[in-house]
């Protein structure tokens, strides 16, 4: 009976363990790379001056306090490095790559802005 039970345990332990590599992995190989070629910004290149943050927290505020924007517009990177924010990442639409521009040139002033943001295309 001892001998059953364990088997059946080592199965099920096996059955899980196969079920969990069904799951397929996210393909963002091309991102990763363009990210690493350092021509693109990243978080790594966010300034320590205390005026870069200080525009980066306020966009970052704008952004998050703006009802209309989707969580994937809210979660954007801001990176402001020597006094030019850099805006990435997807959007769900034009307007909102439009109004997350917006509100950034609003709260950084007369800082350069450099709208990366890509419009996300639904599949």
């Amino acid at each position: 009976m001892k001998r059953t039970i364990l088997s059946l345990l080592c199965l099920a332990g096996c059955a899980l363990g196969a079920a969990a590599q069904d799951t397929p992995s996210a393909d963002n190989t091309g991102k990763n790379q363009r990210d690493r070629s350092g021509e693109t910004k990243t978080s790594g290149d966010q300034s320590n001056s205390s005026e870069d943050v200080k525009t980066t927290a306020a966009i970052r505020r704008a952004v998050v306090k703006e009802h209309s924007l989707s969580s994937m517009a809210k979660n954007v990177k801001i990176i402001t490095a020597d006094g030019v924010v850099t805006l990435r990442g997807p959007v769900k639409s034009d307007a909102e790559k439009t109004k997350i521009a917006e509100l950034a040139q609003a709260a950084a002033g007369n800082a350069k802005i450099d709208n990366q943001l890509e419009v996300k295309t639904s599949k």
